[in-house]
Formats: C-alpha cells, sequence, structure tokens
C-alpha cells in the first residue's frame, strides 16, 4: 500500500513573543549534546505507537501530533539520567539572563497539562476569552484566548492541547495556547478519552496507588497516553475506512476481485445443484459469444454457464451483481466484491458439493490503492469508491490464475481420472486428453471472459508436460 494521506486536522496557533521565546529556549536546551539523548527517549515515548506501526503501516504522526509531543518533551518529561528538566534547567541554572516577561510563562508551562476540551462555544471577536471549552476528564470549565484560527472550529468538537494559564490575569479559568491542537470529532474524543482512563484505572489497580485520582496530576504525568491513544484511534479509523471502500469497474459496476477456483468432472450434478441454491439466479447466455465490459466479443463454449447474485438480496435485473459462479466443463469460479462474501459462498458450496470440487486456489487481494483519507475531526466519513482499468483488472487476473497454474502439471486432475498431467502423458491415449484439456482451459480462460483478453498463456503448461 501507498502511504496513507491525511486531512489536515490540526491547527497552528500564534502565541505571543514572549512564549515563543521561552519555547525556542527549551529547543535549544533540548538539543545540548548532554541532553540530546534524553530528548530522545522522550519524543520515542511520547510518539511509541509510530514506530510500532511503521513494520505493517506507512502512518505517520500528524506534525501537530509531534508538535504536542515536544511539548510534553519540555514541560512534563523528567530525564532518567538525574538531570534537571528542561523548564528547572532554564528557571533555576543561571547561565544566560532571561527577561522577566518571558520568566513568567516558566510556572504557567511547568503546572500545565495536555487534555482534551470539548468546545462549548467560539466568539472569534473576544480574543482574550472567546472559546468556552470544558475538559472531558474532569469536567473543568476554561475560557481560551480566540482569534481567526478559531474560524476552523465546531463547537461539538473536541481539541487535543495543552492550555497555559496567562500569566498575573485576575480571572484563574483565563488560559491561551501553547502553539498547537489537534481537533477531533466528538466520537473519537470520547474514544481517546475513555481507552486512557481505562489505562488509568489499570495503573491504579496494579499499582495500589489511587493517587492519581485527580484528571490534571493523571495528564500531568502521563499525558502522553493520550498520543498513544490517538494513534491507536487514528488506526483504527483508518482501518475502518480500508474495509468499507468499494471497488468498482468503470462503468459502475461492483468490481469482482475475491476469487476462487475449483476443479470439477461433475458438470451436470453441479448445474442442477447450482440451479437449485438459494440466492442465485441463472444468468441468459449469449448465443455464441458474450460482449465484455469494453464491448468486445469474447469466445464462449456451449457449456459455460453461470450464476449471480445481486446486492441487497435483490432479483432485479437492475440490481447490481455482486457474485457470479461459472461453471465450465472442467472448472467452477467463484468471483465476489469481497473477502466476507466469498468465504459465505465457499462455505455454501463445499456443504452442498463437498468432494466433487476440487480446490485450486483463490485470492482476496484488494486491487492496489493509497489508504483511504482519514478526517479525525468529522463525525461521518463517506466510504471511499475506487475504480479499477481494465488493465489493472487484467493484471490482477494474470496474477491469480498464474498463481493457479504453477503447479498444474504435478497435481491429480478431475479431467483426467484423477492423475496429474504430467503422468497422464505417459499412457497411450493420454496426450491426446492433455492437450484437450489444455485447449479447453485456454477456451474458458477467465480473463477471456471478463474482459476479452487471454489472463494467462497456456502454451506454458503445454511446456511442462511435453506438448
Amino acid at each position: 500500500m501507498k502511504p496513507v494521506s491525511e486531512h489536515a486536522v490540526g491547527m497552528w496557533i500564534p502565541i505571543e513573543p514572549s512564549l515563543e521565546s521561552v519555547l525556542a529556549r527549551l529547543e535549544a536546551l533540548s538539543l545540548e549534546p548532554t541532553f540530546a539523548m534524553q530528548r530522545q527517549i522522550a519524543l520515542g515515548r511520547a510518539l511509541r505507537p509510530y514506530a510500532d506501526y511503521a513494520q505493517t503501516l506507512p502512518l505517520a504522526p500528524f506534525p501537530e501530533e509531534v508538535a504536542l509531543a515536544t511539548l510534553y518533551l519540555y514541560a512534563d518529561y523528567y530525564p532518567e539520567d538525574g538531570q534537571l528538566s528542561l523548564i528547572e534547567q532554564l528557571r533555576d541554572v543561571i547561565t544566560v539572563h532571561v527577561p522577566e516577561e518571558e520568566r513568567a510563562w516558566l510556572d504557567p508551562l511547568h503546572h500545565s497539562n495536555m487534555d482534551l476540551l470539548e468546545i462549548l462555544s467560539i466568539d472569534i471577536q473576544n480574543t482574550e476569552g472567546g472559546l468556552a471549552l470544558r475538559s472531558l476528564g474532569d469536567g473543568q470549565a476554561i475560557r481560551a484566548a480566540s482569534g481567526g484560527f478559531a474560524r476552523g472550529f465546531k463547537p461539538g468538537q473536541v481539541l487535543l492541547t495543552r492550555l497555559l494559564r496567562r500569566p498575573g490575569h485576575p480571572s484563574p479559568d483565563r488560559a491561551v495556547f501553547a502553539g498547537t491542537a489537534v481537533t477531533l470529532s466528538a466520537s473519537m474524543a470520547r474514544s481517546v478519552y475513555q481507552a486512557t482512563n481505562e489505562w488509568r484505572r489499570e495503573l491504579e489497580a496494579e499499582s495500589g496507588s489511587f493517587d492519581l485520582g485527580q484528571w490534571e496530576e493523571f495528564a500531568k504525568r502521563y499525558g502522553h497516553i493520550l498520543l498513544w491513544n490517538l494513534a491507536q484511534a487514528r488506526l483504527g479509523a483508518l482501518l475502518e475506512a480500508e474495509s468499507g471502500i468499494r471497488y468498482h469497474t468503470t462503468t459502475g459496476e461492483p468490481f469482482l476481485y475475491a476469487l476462487t477456483l475449483y476443479d470439477h468432472h461433475e458438470f451436470r450434478f453441479l448445474a442442477d445443484g447450482l440451479c437449485q441454491m438459494e440466492g442465485l439466479q441463472v444468468e441468459p447466455p449469449v448465443p455464441g459469444v458474450r460482449p465484455d465490459r469494453q464491448g468486445r466479443q469474447a469466445e464462449m463454449t456451449d457449456s459455460v454457464r453461470s450464476w449471480v447474485q445481486r446486492g441487497n438480496g435483490s432479483t432485479g435485473p437492475a440490481s447490481p451483481v455482486v457474485a457470479r459462479l461459472t461453471l465450465t466443463p472442467t472448472q467452477l469460479v467463484v468471483e465476489c466484491d469481497s473477502r466476507e462474501r466469498l468465504d459465505g459462498l465457499k462455505h455454501l458450496l463445499a456443504s452442498t458439493f463437498g468432494y466433487s470440487l476440487h480446490f485450486r486456489g483463490e485470492s482476496t487481494a484488494v486491487p492496489p490503492h493509497e489508504l483511504p483519507e482519514v478526517d479525525v475531526a468529522a463525525e461521518d466519513v463517506t466510504p471511499l469508491t475506487i475504480v479499477v482499468t481494465a488493465e489493472e483488472e487484467h493484471r490482477l487476473l494474470s496474477a491469480f490464475l498464474e498463481s493457479v497454474y504453477l503447479e498444474w502439471a504435478d497435481q491429480p486432475s478431475p479431467g483426467l481420472g484423477g492423475q496429474t498431467p504430467r503422468h497422464a502423458m505417459g499412457r497411450p491415449d493420454g496426450r491426446a486428453r492433455v492437450a484437450a484439456l489444455i485447449n479447453q482451459l485456454e477456451r474458458d480462460d477467465l480473463g477471456r471472459r471478463r474482459i476479452g483478453k487471454p489472463g494467462y498463456d497456456y502454451n506454458r503448461l503445454r511446456a511442462h508436460v511435453g506438448l
């Protein structure tokens, strides 16, 4: 899969120059050679899930998540090697002069914590306290400085962010943003909070200590768990969006990418059974030929029959075909629009026909595509539809048939009385029977039926057995 493409869900929020200078000083201290290893440990801890996902998924943190992890380094992290924290170094170690207007931000930053804050109301004109917020953790109300950046917010959304109490302000509930926020939908924020709170309860139960009962105390010490659970929620939303993708052909029909192929030698028995199978409709044959979806004519043998299953349990011809079973004199091919539907039909066929069907191979790989975009700030996500071209369909069919016929010459064939093609070639009449079988497979080729173009070079089978 290609790297994920995400909507911009974060917000970069202007901060006062004195606070910006303080953050710049903390950044410089964190990059000092004596602290560089601790910086790496802190950021690695805050963003650890993404390092785990990197083995299987190209899922990267939002830039805003990295910024929040960096604020965790500045304000919450205590070095493991006994050094002072970054704020303590800047506040207590006198090596450079820090102006008083900058020093005033150190205590608010030191006592701040990461939090999930629900947006109650927005007043863009009130730049000092125009955002009314409420913590999901303890329900505490707080008002934050507003401005043009708040136009992207909506009441009901939740911000994963860090607020600082404004130094010297007479109202204790007035705060400013520390420069960034991640905007989450209400449902995703609840998921992040519930997972974090569950982790908190487990920690208290394991330690036998309930000193984390205050949300602010917990969020101060373990705020990075909010980032962990945001990463987990993003992964869950991505997997849900991926599973919801619908693949269509260029004509708008469901693309039947999930395939299974069986060998058989009981055409009439299978045909009668499929006619009686509930939920399947006989697909009317076109005499002699059947056009593919590009309008080209594909040769068909008279003995090829097919049954279809239509969407939503409908039987009307206007309903989309979501599964097709094609029976030839030597094979049964099952084509479906999803792995789940294919599994259901496979179980039904196995219970109905048993050993009359000889499994030869299957493919449930979806067509290659970029990972879907996931907007973590949106409640309603529209399922993604991907159009599969004829060229890509041919490539997928060819790969499937390649896997099916890879060891065909040395596998028992029902059409040869259970002998392998290679062994049958040693009998007096075997050469003609093997040649006729390959000819039959070539005429009924899956690619030829679907797009009018052979999906496999059957001369390779002839070469394998010495024809």
